[in-house]
């Protein structure tokens, strides 16, 4: 993990922790970083205040898949599905169908 962006993330959380772009960037940082404790810390955060930050859902859900938590990859998935459908955000939605058919294995290929 680059410590200087990192450090830079951690200054702007402290002038607005409240800011889902900031809080997004720093649970990608420590996802990239394989600190897994801190990511799930800042997605989460995204989930409870920031339900409508849709693009967190994808990378939550891929994070659980990582670490073995399939079923509530799952979860996370159709949480994100819900929040792109309110948005209209159709690119969103297809990704998150997709990762949830993926971790449901439903995402087979026409032989």
């Amino acid at each position: 993990m680059q410590t200087t962006r990192l450090n830079k993330l951690l200054e702007f959380l402290k002038a607005d922790p409240s800011d889902p772009f900031i809080l997004y960037a720093l649970a990608t940082e420590y996802n990239t970083a394989g600190d897994y404790q801190q990511a799930f810390h800042y997605y989460n955060l995204l989930v409870e205040n920031s339900p409508e930050y849709v693009g967190t859902y994808y990378h939550l859900g891929k994070l659980y898949e990582k670490t073995g938590h399939r079923d509530k990859a799952v979860e996370i998935y159709r949480l994100g599905l819900k929040a792109a459908r309110s948005k209209n955000d159709n690119h969103a939605y297809s990704e998150l169908q997709g990762a949830l058919n993926a971790a449901l294995g439903l995402d087979y290929e026409d032989d």
